[in-house]
């Protein structure tokens, strides 16, 4: 069969069953294999957008996620997406079409070097030269992607090569000598950190997207539970663990609570699982946890004290190691003393806002009715920023893949795609974008997606008039000298509705539950612009640079 076809059998047996994208000239004879192939494509209306559907779709539901692109521009568009998954670990397999062979180095039309544009941002990237090595390629390509600590993969296929003919040799099993995660932890490493639990006086668990890439989180609850320790989870990690347990303290780092990064300054042991110390969590590296013993549980082994110096390394899956320490560990550390302390944080540093007292809406307020309506059980996908910051503050998540957001890369736009993706994925949940109103321009050509394929998703725009986060920022350390980041919005409601989605704008506290309601209630998409108070921050605060218990904190 040709190898246009080749592809589609080898992802139907990987069970591919949604693809999203955009056809080109380079991807032609695919698109034709793809018309008749029982896969649903979704046409999103750019690439970049492809590519953030593709990611939400992993995220969300744990598969796969399947993004298609043509050469040149196509596949360059594609490139933010890719690092957006990569920062994050996300499997994403992204199908490039590639100018004729005998073409590859003539400066063709819409050629670009696409595997060497996208070699520092994809777990591996392959150029097909060869029909019959395809089928081999894209059973490597999912292995990589799903295996050890996940990333998106590129497969750039040139036109010629669709279109030249093989016979269909599928292989059952993948053996890459050069590749083989470790899985399982070390039984001396597990038996030292069990030993160093049980002599804790003041332990922390900081959990990341790890625990949720590994299934890992009915195993954290009862880890916590059986050594009676608080725990931190990451913005990676949020829904790894119930927002509402008594020993959750919330997310640490620039924009955490108090008491976590309170309790990360003044434990005597770390135990961080899944999460590979980003500099937003660190805040000042050698001001970090410095009276902590580390036990640093993570699959990918350069991710070990890369950032932060440990002292107890376990190289392996988070599920199976917390499987190993639930085993070993006899002895529980007594830490009453240490959970009434941080008790009296919570109360004393509650996460809070000013109720407004002239009607307008606090940002903060949307992000809580969402939670209180959907009751907690909807799948938030955030764009980045201030918006970003209280999705993660104020919506409290207790199941793991319902909060979806750039966390490694930071990208803009990424929010409404990844909804997208994840609504798709998940046809009976209720799905939720979270924005900014400078986010949602970024892909807001989305909504002829929504609108086409009549997908749900509910998106709130918490509308200031700024690039908020960027505005905070000139407001406390550039004396509010507000340089490019006032914007001049369009009319997000007429928008909406030039794309046939519904619109709704909100301008009062009191309209807010019931527009949310209404949204609810409709079955086809929704934009919900919220106008927000315009210079309304996000609190606590840890300057850049700083030390995480050196908060600008109180209330917004």
């Amino acid at each position: 069969m040709k190898g246009a076809q080749i592809l589609v059998e080898a992802l139907l047996k990987e069970d591919v069953r949604v693809i999203f994208g955009y056809p080109g000239g380079a991807v032609l004879p695919l698109f034709d294999r793809l018309y008749d192939a029982p896969i649903k494509f979704i046409l999103t209306r750019h690439e970049q957008a492809a590519a953030h559907a593709a990611d939400g779709y992993a995220r969300s539901t744990g598969k796969v996620g399947v993004c298609v692109a043509t050469s040149g521009p196509g596949a360059t568009n594609l490139t933010t997406g890719i690092a957006t998954a990569y920062m994050d670990s996300v499997p994403v397999i992204a199908i490039t079409g590639q100018v004729k062979t005998s073409l590859i180095g003539n400066d063709a039309f819409q050629e670009a070097d696409v595997t060497g544009i996208t070699r520092s941002i994809t777990k591996h990237n392959y150029l097909v030269k060869d029909v019959r090595e395809l089928a081999p390629t894209v059973k490597e390509a999912f292995y990589l992607a799903s295996s050890g600590r996940r990333g998106p993969v590129l497969i750039d296929l040139p036109v010629d090569i669709q279109l030249q003919e093989a016979e269909l040799n599928y292989p059952q099993t993948i053996h890459l000598r050069s590749y083989k995660p470790t899985y399982f932890g070390h039984p001396g490493q597990i038996k030292k950190a069990a030993k160093a639990i049980a002599q804790a006086k003041k332990p922390i668990i900081l959990a990341g997207g790890g625990i949720i890439t590994s299934s890992a989180s009915s195993l954290l609850l009862e880890f916590a539970e059986k050594i009676n320790t608080p725990v931190i989870t990451t913005l990676m990690g949020l829904g790894c663990f119930p927002g509402e347990h008594p020993l959750y303290l919330g997310m640490p780092g620039m924009h955490g609570t108090v008491y976590a990064n309170m309790a990360l300054t003044e434990c005597d042991l770390l135990i961080s699982i899944g999460c590979r110390f980003d500099d937003r969590v660190t805040g000042r590296v050698d001001a970090f946890a410095p009276e902590a013993k580390i036990i640093h549980i993570d699959i990918d082994p350069t991710s070990i004290s890369k950032n932060i110096k440990v002292d107890i390394p376990i190289v392996g899956d988070a599920k199976n190691v917390l499987s190993s320490l639930l085993e070993v560990i006899k002895e529980s550390p007594s830490t009453s003393a240490w959970l009434k302390r941080l008790e009296e944080y919570k109360k004393k540093y509650p996460l809070k806002y000013r109720k407004s007292l002239e009607g307008k809406i606090k940002p903060q307020y949307v992000v809580e009715e969402i939670y209180a309506q959907t009751k907690g059980e909807a799948i938030i996908a955030t764009e980045v920023g201030q918006n970003q910051m209280w999705a993660a503050q104020f919506y409290k998540f207790n199941k793991p893949r319902h909060f979806l957001s750039s966390g490694g890369l930071g990208t803009m736009g990424y929010g409404f795609p990844a909804a997208i993706g994840a609504q798709v994925g998940n046809p009976e949940r209720i799905v939720f974008d979270i924005a900014g109103d400078g986010s949602i321009q970024m892909n807001i050509q989305e909504l002829a997606t929504v609108a086409t394929y009549n997908i749900p998703v509910k998106v709130a725009i918490l509308n200031n008039n700024y690039l908020g986060m960027v505005r905070q920022w000139q407001e406390l350390f550039y004396k509010r000298r507000y340089s490019a980041t006032r914007l001049d919005n369009p009319d997000f409601v007429k928008i909406a509705e030039g794309y046939k989605v519904k619109g709704m704008r909100v301008t009062k506290e009191k309209d807010v539950k019931k527009a949310i309601k209404e949204a609810l209630a409709h079955q086809g998409p929704v934009v919900m612009d919220f106008w927000v108070e315009e210079e309304e921050n996000v609190f606590p605060m840890v300057p850049a640079g700083e030390a995480i218990n050196r908060m600008i904190s109180g209330m917004a």
